[in-house]
């Protein structure tokens, strides 16, 4: 099962026993994936339709706690489609009066999507995090957070869309809008704020499902920067030391150590006979021990001679 279905699954468990709050959820589900249609003998009427049965199965629920009348219902398989869709199928005079009660009293002329709810709709927190909470159901996905983190709402028209991200940014969720198709995408790719989303919506196994993905992600990129430091660092120190072994070498052949005072002489050597040893490992090996600077100082006089003597 995909972790978006998961989340979906949680929180059409969590619908709210406020009358207002509820109007707000399905307000969500019923703009989104309802048109007015027209028929030859059953005349203008109100289809929601969706590809997902938790989606339908919570907009059924919510019609009935409201207690309206039972619509009919029908699934309808497309050949673009790998699955049915769903359709609930409301007539004219209910569809009038859930309308009116979603604050969306229209007039039953012409075929077309709903437009977006009123503001009135949204007042309360708790409605926007109803509202929420069915677009994401009817209309949401969220990709593997152990993969990457995107949360999206794909709606129709513009105006929901602005709707749905000034709904998430009055709880600090910088939410972005983009075009897609014919879509417009309201999505999160932040993790800590898809995170605030899933509080939000009251899917709290998920969200910490969510968090140990991202723990886990953070550990090994952690990881991963370590090693890559360490590994640039052993490269840089081997990288520096095979070039003063070569001067070392080229001054060896040419002038030889005798013409060294102690100090480079001694280092030369040591150099040549333990090329892997680091700086500190060095000083440590010399008659009179000295520090890693010191050390430094002394192979950079050398690289300097040898330069001198290629030149």
């Amino acid at each position: 099962m995909s972790f978006s279905r998961e989340v979906k699954e949680e929180i059409s468990k969590h619908t709210s026993n406020a009358r207002h709050c509820r109007i707000a959820e399905l307000a969500a589900i019923v703009t989104l994936n309802g048109q007015i249609c027209e028929s030859p003998f059953e005349g203008f009427h109100l289809e929601i339709r969706t590809e997902n049965e938790i989606a339908f199965s919570t907009c059924l629920s919510l019609l009935k706690k409201l207690m309206l009348p039972e619509p009919e219902t029908e699934t309808r398989k497309y050949s673009r489609l790998r699955q049915g869709v769903f359709v609930i199928k409301i007539m004219e005079k209910q569809a009038h009066e859930l309308l009116k009660m979603l604050k969306m009293d229209m007039s039953f002329e012409k075929e077309g999507t709903l437009p977006a709810p009123k503001s009135m709709i949204l007042a309360d927190s708790c409605c926007k995090r109803s509202y929420l909470r069915g677009a994401y159901l009817t209309a949401g996905s969220m990709s593997d957070p152990e993969k990457t983190y995107h949360y999206e709402i794909a709606v129709t028209d513009k105006e929901k869309a602005i709707q749905l991200q000034e709904t998430m940014q009055a709880f600090d969720v910088d939410a972005k809008v983009v075009t897609r198709k014919n879509n417009y995408v309201v999505y999160v790719k932040e993790g800590s704020q898809i995170v605030d989303l899933l509080s939000i919506m009251e899917a709290h196994v998920a969200l910490m499902n969510l968090e140990n993905a991202r723990i886990v992600k953070e550990m090994r990129n952690s990881i991963n920067r370590q090693v890559n430091c360490e590994a640039a660092n052993i490269s840089k120190t081997v990288t520096a030391a095979a070039k003063q072994i070569d001067d070392i070498k080229y001054i060896r052949d040419t002038i030889g150590f005798s013409e060294l005072n102690a100090g480079l002489s001694e280092v030369a050597q040591l150099r040549l006979d333990y090329p892997e040893a680091s700086l500190k490992e060095l000083g440590m090996m010399l008659s009179s021990p000295i520090g890693k600077s010191g050390v430094n100082h002394r192979l950079t006089k050398l690289s300097e001679m040898a330069e001198g003597l290629r030149s």
